[in-house]
């Protein structure tokens, strides 16, 4: 197993669109609140923020080091290939400004030409995805100490027993859309028979974006526990996944709702509230459809998902 696990409550940090302020601003505030988990992306353009608030918070006294923080960060699928995987790491270090991170994982198990980093995509940008190339270079990244951990992201059980069969160091952790309305019962089961943690990102559905839905927030079981209780909706959804033993990512970039977002902890739902979750009719929303082609290797969302969904 690669390194230590995530801390359970991470902030999110995928924005429509480039918003380094922003960004630098609302990490910082997390910072102060009390996140210590960061999670990145290359695709998501928030790197370089997230490095210098964290420096800043470093100078300010809110942590005495970078060790106090758990960077996650992730390869695009432009950047799947065997000899493109160290280079990109490298990179996003240097977007960072830090000289390791703490997670390193494959984004989607998907493959594009070299170079394609924004949408929209064609079907001539697709190419097989090499798992066993792409998880050799993820190997030597962690070996090199560049990424202490080393993960996947939107992968199937299917797919995940496939990579555990050849893979020298086994993934630390699977990060997939988790919440009351995709509970992901198959997969966590799998996952934690072969000690893979889950890690939940869109816990609360990702209400106005456009890979999100508003379904989650309004569901309507939700709403009254969370009245029953004096506590949020978003309060009630995330003491759920944290209750599944997943760590979890959720955005906000507004102060209170930060704050909110980390106060999971000392109190639990019921045995008849968990029951009532777990009748909640099951949908899932970030099927990411752009990357289904008749003309690619994914040619439908089954194949994608491997019939999981």
């Amino acid at each position: 197993m690669s390194a230590a696990l995530p801390p359970r409550v991470g902030l999110g940090t995928s924005v429509q669109g480039p918003k380094p302020e922003p960004v630098r601003r609302a990490v910082l505030r997390a910072i102060e609140a009390g996140y210590r988990h960061l999670d990145t992306a290359a695709h998501y353009a928030t790197e370089e923020p997230i490095g210098e608030a964290a420096a800043e918070a470093v100078r300010a006294g809110t942590i005495a080091s970078r060790a106090d923080l758990f960077i996650t960060s992730k390869l695009w699928c432009a950047d799947a290939h065997l000899d493109r995987v160290l280079p990109a790491l490298r990179q996003t270090l240097r977007n960072l400004q830090m000289d390791y991170l703490d997670l390193y994982l494959i984004h989607w198990p998907v493959t594009m030409k070299a170079g394609r980093y924004t949408a929209p995509f064609t079907a001539e940008d697709f190419e097989p995805f090499d798992m066993r190339g792409v998880w050799a270079a993820m190997e030597e990244c962690h070996r090199l100490g560049l990424a202490r951990a080393i993960g996947v992201c939107n992968f199937s059980c299917k797919k995940l027993e496939t990579l555990l069969s050849f893979a020298a160091i086994p993934p630390a952790v699977n990060q997939v859309e988790v919440n009351p309305l995709w509970q992901q019962r198959k997969l966590r089961e799998f996952c934690r028979e072969k000690g893979v943690q889950i890690c939940a990102y869109m816990p609360l559905g990702a209400k106005g974006t456009h890979w999100g839905s508003d379904s989650v927030m309004d569901t309507g079981v939700l709403h009254d526990i969370a009245k029953a209780k004096g506590k949020t909706v978003a309060q009630v959804c995330l003491r759920w996944v944290y209750e599944q033993g997943d760590c979890l990512i959720v955005k906000s970039f507004d102060e209170g709702r930060m704050r909110e977002n980390l106060d999971i902890v000392d109190w639990e739902l019921t045995e008849e509230e968990r029951q009532r979750i777990s009748k909640i009719p099951q949908r899932k929303t970030n099927q990411a459809r752009r990357f289904v082609s008749e003309q690619g290797p994914y040619k439908s969302l089954e194949d994608l998902w491997d019939g999981e969904i």
